[in-house]
């Protein structure tokens, strides 16, 4: 069964910091494209950032020049630089195969204070 594991989220201060890690088991899969997603308490579930297996990111508006993804094998890091409190939210990890499969994490709260 495949899983999705996030960890590095937390409780920072504004212009802190933090790395989330999300590594994959429990499976032999063809990954097209692994990203990062958040959602904020009463707002919906946006596009932070993604990386496609040829390298190829794409970032949110709202986290560019801030955040940067990357991907070694089964995990797919991001960085996140100069946080502020607007990107509070859970952070979810996802995964689409080139078969059209998507996984999701359980979420990694990030919480952010001015």
């Amino acid at each position: 069964q495949v899983q999705l594991v996030e960890s590095g989220g937390g409780p920072v201060q504004a212009g802190a910091s933090l790395r989330l890690s999300c590594t994959v088991s429990g499976g032999d899969l063809n990954i097209n494209t692994m990203g990062w997603y958040r959602q904020a308490p009463g707002k919906q579930r946006e596009t932070v950032a993604k990386i496609n297996s040829a390298g190829k990111t794409i970032y949110g508006d709202s986290v560019k020049g801030r955040f940067t993804i990357s991907r070694d094998d089964q995990t797919v890091y991001l960085e996140m630089n100069d946080l502020r409190p607007e990107d509070t939210a859970v952070y979810y990890c996802n995964l689409k195969t080139i078969n059209f499969q998507n996984y999701w994490g359980s979420g990694t709260q990030v919480t952010v204070s001015s």
